[in-house]
C-alpha cells in the first residue's frame, strides 16, 4: 500500500462495501455500518473496540448476509451513555438500533466484551435472536480482581490512546506492530495486515466513555445465566489468547452445550488474524443452524483439548 493511503485513511475506507449512519437511540448520536444484502447477522465489538475492527471479517460476511455493525456507546463516533447499569445497558442499546435497521429476529456475533453484551440480548430476549456467535468472549477472566486491576490502569494510563498517534507508522512497520499487539493481542503482529492495524487502532482516538464500560464488564459474570440461552451457539476461539485464556472458551461450551472451534496460531485479534477462517467457521455455523451437529459435545471438547496440549 501506499505511504499516503495511511494518512488519508477513513472508516469507509476501512469496512468497504458498508455505509456509516448515524441515529439517535434515546437521546444517544449512534453511529453504525450496514453492508450485504441477505439473512441478517449484527456484530458486535468489544471494550475499546469499535465497528471497524471488523474491516477484514466484516466484508466477507457481507457476501452472503446483510451486516449491522454498530459503535457501541461511548465508543467509535458514539455518543456515551449518560447512565449504565450493567452490559444489559448496552445490550439493549444494540437491540434498539438494530430493531431500527429491521434486522431482529436475527443472527448475533459478539467479540470479547461484545460477546458478553449479545449473550445478554439472547437472554433477555429469546425470540428475536436465531443464532448466537461468540468469539473469545470476555466476562470469565474478567470478572477476577487481576482483570479489575488491569481495568483500572488502562483506563487510567490509556496507553490505547497513545498507540493510537501512531497508526499509520505501525501499519507500515511489521515489526513495530509489537509494540501495540505483542503483549497481548496477536500472535504474530507483523503478520496482521495493514488494514487490520488501523481497523484495531481507529477506535480509541474517537472514544469518549469506555471506562463505563469496564467497570459493567468486570461487574457481570455470564456464567449463571448460559444455560438460560435457547437459540444455537458456536464459540470461536485463537489457541494463543492472551488476554482471554482458551479454558474459559472451554467452560463457556460446556455450559452453553455449544461447539468451540479453536483456530491454531491466533491470539485475541483473531477477527483480523484469521478472518477467513472466522467467516469460514461462522458461515458454517449461521448456514446449518436448526440441523443438528452429530459430534457429541464432550467428544469435540476433549478432542480440541488434546489438539491445544500437543501444540503447547
Amino acid at each position: 500500500m501506499d505511504a499516503g493511503y495511511f494518512s488519508c485513511v477513513s472508516e469507509a475506507t476501512l469496512l468497504p462495501g458498508f455505509t456509516p449512519h448515524f441515529a439517535e437511540i434515546d437521546g444517544v448520536r449512534t453511529r453504525y455500518f450496514l453492508g450485504g444484502d441477505g439473512p441478517p447477522l449484527t456484530i458486535v465489538h468489544g471494550l475499546g473496540g469499535a465497528a471497524v475492527n471488523f474491516t477484514r471479517l466484516g466484508p466477507i460476511l457481507a457476501r452472503k448476509r446483510r451486516v449491522l455493525i454498530p459503535d457501541l456507546p461511548g465508543h467509535g463516533l458514539s455518543e456515551p451513555l449518560e447512565r449504565v447499569e450493567g452490559l444489559t445497558t448496552y445490550s439493549r442499546h444494540v437491540q434498539k438500533v438494530a430493531e431500527l435497521e429491521g434486522m431482529l429476529p436475527g443472527a448475533l456475533l459478539g467479540y470479547s466484551m461484545g460477546g458478553v453484551v449479545a449473550l445478554r440480548l439472547a437472554v433477555e430476549e429469546p425470540d428475536k435472536v436465531t443464532a448466537l456467535a461468540l468469539v473469545a468472549p470476555a466476562g470469565i477472566v474478567s470478572t477476577t480482581r487481576r482483570a479489575e486491576i488491569w481495568l483500572a490502569v488502562t483506563a487510567a494510563l490509556r496507553p490505547a490512546q497513545v498507540m493510537t498517534r501512531f497508526r499509520g507508522t505501525f501499519a507500515r512497520r511489521p515489526r513495530l506492530r509489537w509494540l501495540p499487539f505483542g503483549l497481548w493481542g496477536a500472535a504474530d503482529p507483523p503478520a496482521l495486515e495493514p488494514d487490520s492495524v488501523l481497523g484495531f487502532l481507529e477506535g480509541p482516538s474517537q472514544h469518549t466513555d469506555v471506562g463505563s464500560a469496564a467497570r459493567a464488564l468486570f461487574g457481570d459474570d455470564p456464567r449463571p445465566d448460559l444455560d438460560r440461552v435457547r437459540c444455537p451457539a458456536l464459540l470461536i476461539w485463537g489457541s494463543r489468547d492472551r488476554l482471554v485464556p482458551l479454558k474459559d472458551g472451554f467452560e463457556y461450551a460446556r455450559r452453553l452445550r455449544a461447539p468451540i472451534r479453536v483456530l491454531p496460531a491466533a491470539g485475541h485479534l483473531v477477527v483480523g488474524e484469521l478472518p477467513e477462517a472466522c467467516a469460514g467457521a461462522l458461515e458454517g455455523f449461521l448456514d446449518g443452524v436448526g440441523e443438528v451437529d452429530e459430534l457429541p459435545l464432550e467428544a469435540e471438547l476433549v478432542g480440541q483439548l488434546r489438539r491445544e496440549r500437543a501444540d503447547a
